[in-house]
């Protein structure tokens, strides 16, 4: 059994819906996740955040261009009278789901993960029915019934095992089963989500529980590019891609991977393969355990929005204990750290979330001075620069001639060189990298 996962732009117009359903035309079993339609989880957010602010006017009319939406969607959707008064059916259940939460006299983040809910729930409903409306042998499986997070957000693997095997049996035998990525259950039993790009997330969980053969991650671009093709003049697509090189350039910048979304898949050696739902013919990419790929860099991603903390301490930078306790304040604070860089009287740590900033520097101020200084890029150049590093290290550097760079990493992977820089020389970082790194007359 396959698993399959089409993202929002691929189930975004009436059209490629209809496309998918001929994609997903095959003799094998197939787990189909599908992500809300483009655009939905965004209207969905501004609705909350109307309704955070106590703007019911707001919230409605928000609610009801995105209504007008999707009655223009299903109209397109379905052919015959019957199907599209089930997708109207369809519609009309959720966006009543959505008024309840805006007529309610309260919203906290209770109501805040119900709304958010209804797209992939909406999505996955209205193409189940129009399968059903084309004749095809499909069923739906409840995300909600078998897609769990424990208390510290984590999926808890042996659940979603155990329930999903039991919503297949129930189901029984069928060519296709249908189901939600991004939404799952916390630890209260609550609707919750796996945050943004949680679809693939939800595919690579579903692969892992299953055993499947391979999971498909459709979007609309033909697979990992070495560098981001919004940006740089010209880019490729990679052909292969290690797990650990896939994680680096998700986690790194790469949009068209979840961050977490590798390992369920790399825990069962399950190979994932990046397709474009445009140009289904295009090979794209596959990540798996290892690959044939025999140059030292294969790809370039930016992670932008850090801010780096140096904590200068000659007094105690050395001493026993030190850095546990420096990273304690950053555990107490729920704030990952990306970047690590120690001399013999300072370390600098880069983090992405700076909500918690002014705390953290306040406890970290009672082992020495604290500095701050945002605005800041991650550029990670990714590929097997272990066994090259010199040679490549040396490219880098040259490479990044007039860019000014805050701080180096390079030892901790053999996968990953990172640089931090100002974002203001982010572009013009990733465009000379990508002259200098990549073979363009081969």
């Amino acid at each position: 059994m396959k698993v399959l996962k089409f993202g929002g732009t691929s189930v975004g117009k009436p059209e490629r819906m209809h496309s998918i359903a001929q994609l997903i035309d095959q003799p094998e079993p197939l787990v189909v996740v599908l992500s809300a339609l483009s655009g939905t989880t965004n209207a969905l957010v501004a609705i909350g955040h109307a309704l955070e602010h106590q703007d019911k006017q707001a919230a409605t009319h928000k609610t009801d261009e995105l209504y007008k939406h999707y009655q223009h969607f299903i109209a397109m959707l379905y052919t015959t009278a019957d199907g599209k008064q089930h997708g109207e059916t369809i519609i009309n259940e959720h966006f009543n789901t959505i008024r309840r939460v805006i007529q309610q006299g309260h919203y906290s983040a209770t109501e805040e993960r119900i709304l958010l809910a209804q797209g992939e729930l909406l999505s996955t409903r209205m193409f189940h029915a129009y399968l059903q409306e084309q004749g095809r042998d499909a069923v739906l499986l409840p995300a909600l019934s078998f897609m769990k997070i424990d208390s510290d957000n984590e999926p808890i693997l042996s659940f979603i095992e155990e329930n999903l095997a039991n919503e297949i049996q129930k189901a029984g035998q069928h060519r296709l089963y249908i189901t939600q990525g991004y939404i799952c259950r916390n630890a209260f039993g609550e609707i919750d989500n796996l945050k943004r790009g949680g679809s693939d997330y939800s595919a690579s969980l579903i692969g892992a529980a299953l055993r499947s053969s391979e999971v498909q991650i459709w979007t609309d671009i033909d697979g990992m590019h070495n560098n981001d093709p919004r940006i740089v003049r010209r880019t490729f697509p990679i052909a292969e891609l290690t797990f650990d090189e896939a994680a680096e350039l998700a986690y790194f910048g790469a949009k068209i991977l979840h961050p977490s979304s590798v390992w369920p898949a790399q825990k069962f050696s399950i190979p994932v393969r990046l397709l474009n739902t445009m140009q289904p013919e295009a090979k794209g990419t596959t990540i798996l355990n290892t690959s044939n790929y025999d140059k030292p860099v294969k790809a370039i991603a930016a992670k932008d929005g850090l801010t780096a903390i140096k904590i200068k301490s000659s007094r105690m930078l050395l001493a026993y204990g030190f850095l546990n306790k420096v990273f304690a304040v950053f555990e107490r604070y729920k704030t990952p750290v990306d970047v690590i860089t120690t001399s013999e009287v300072a370390v600098s740590v880069t983090i992405d979330n700076a909500s918690k900033l002014s705390a953290i520097v306040q406890e970290l101020q009672a082992f020495g001075t604290v500095e701050t200084d945002q605005d800041l890029s991650i550029i990670c150049i990714v590929g097997n620069i272990g066994s090259s590093n010199q040679v490549v290290i040396s490219q880098v550097f040259k490479a990044l001639d007039g860019v000014p760079v805050r701080m180096v990493s390079f030892g901790g992977s053999e996968h990953n060189i990172s640089i931090v820089i100002p974002s203001a020389f982010r572009n013009q970082a990733l465009e000379q990298l990508n002259e200098a790194l990549f073979d363009w007359e081969s």
